[in-house]
C-alpha cells in the first residue's frame, strides 16, 4: 500500500476564520459539475436532500478542478475501495439551516455558554453562512466537500463517527492520540488515515475538526497550503433562467 495512505494523521490547528477572511479570492469562473457524472469508483449520497433538510438539492456539485481531483483520488485508492461523496456546493439556506440548528442544539445542552463561547463551538463544526463575495462560507463556493470511504459493495467504512457527528472524536487526528487502540479504533484510525492520505496527495486541505471535510480551491485550502489567494468565491448554480438573461 502507498505509504502516504497509512500514514498518521498530523495535528493541525482550527481555522482563525478572522485571518481566513483577509485572504484574496481571484474569482475563478470555474463552472459546478455534477458528481453523478463520474465514473463508478466514485459514488455520490447527497445526504441532506436524503434527510430532507430544507432546500437540498439532490445532487453533489463541485468546480470543475475538484471534480478532476476526486477523479483522481477515486482512482488511487487499493482494489476495494471506493468513495462516496456526502456534500460538495451548498445553497445559503442549507447552510443557514444546519448552523441554526447546531446552534440550538448546543445552546440547549450548555444553557451557560456565553454568545462568544456559543459561537465558537458552534463554528467548529459548521461556518457561519455567508456569501459575501469576501469571506463565503466554504461550502458555497463549490470547494468544499464531504467524503468517506466505501468498500466494494458500497458500504461505508467505520470512520469512529458517523458524518456531521459534533463531537470531539470527530476531529480528523483524534484517534491519532490513542495510547492502546483496540481493534475496532486501529480499524477506524486507519480508514482515516487512507481517506486523508489519499486526499492529500491530490491537494486537498482537510479541516481538523471534521474527518470527512475537505477543501480545494477556496480560502480554507489557500489557509491550510499557504496559497497567497483562494482560487474560488461564492456560486450559484447555472439555470435556464440565468443562462437566457446573459444571452440578451
Amino acid at each position: 500500500m502507498n505509504r502516504s495512505l497509512s500514514s498518521p494523521i498530523d495535528h493541525h490547528a482550527e481555522p482563525d476564520w478572522s485571518v481566513l477572511s483577509r485572504i484574496p479570492i481571484a474569482g475563478s469562473d470555474e463552472p459546478l459539475v455534477p458528481l453523478s457524472l463520474a465514473p463508478s469508483r466514485i459514488k455520490t449520497f447527497p445526504i441532506y436532500a436524503k434527510q430532507d433538510i430544507p432546500g437540498a438539492i439532490d445532487e453533489c456539485y463541485v468546480r470543475e478542478g475538484v471534480y478532476r481531483r476526486l477523479l483522481a483520488v477515486a482512482r488511487s485508492l487499493p482494489a476495494g475501495l471506493g468513495l462516496v461523496v456526502l456534500d460538495g456546493w451548498r445553497p445559503w439556506r442549507v447552510q443557514q439551516y444546519l448552523f441554526d440548528t447546531l446552534q440550538e442544539a448546543i445552546r440547549s445542552h450548555h444553557p451557560t455558554l456565553d454568545d462568544e463561547a456559543l459561537m465558537a463551538r458552534t463554528r467548529e463544526f459548521v461556518s457561519v453562512p455567508s456569501y459575501d463575495a469576501s469571506a463565503p462560507s466554504p461550502h458555497l463556493t463549490g470547494g468544499a466537500v464531504d467524503v468517506t470511504l466505501c468498500d466494494a459493495d458500497g458500504l461505508a467504512l467505520d470512520m469512529g463517527t458517523q458524518f456531521d457527528e459534533a463531537v470531539p472524536a470527530s476531529h480528523t487526528a483524534a484517534l491519532e492520540s490513542l495510547d492502546r487502540p483496540d481493534a475496532r479504533q486501529r480499524e477506524t484510525r486507519d480508514n482515516r488515515r487512507r481517506l486523508y492520505g489519499a486526499m492529500r496527495e491530490q491537494g486537498f486541505t482537510n479541516l481538523p475538526s471534521e474527518w470527512w471535510h475537505f477543501d480545494a480551491g477556496d480560502q480554507l485550502w489557500a489557509h491550510y497550503s499557504g496559497q497567497p489567494r483562494a482560487l474560488y468565491g461564492p456560486t450559484e448554480l447555472e439555470t435556464i433562467e440565468s443562462r437566457w438573461q446573459r444571452q440578451w
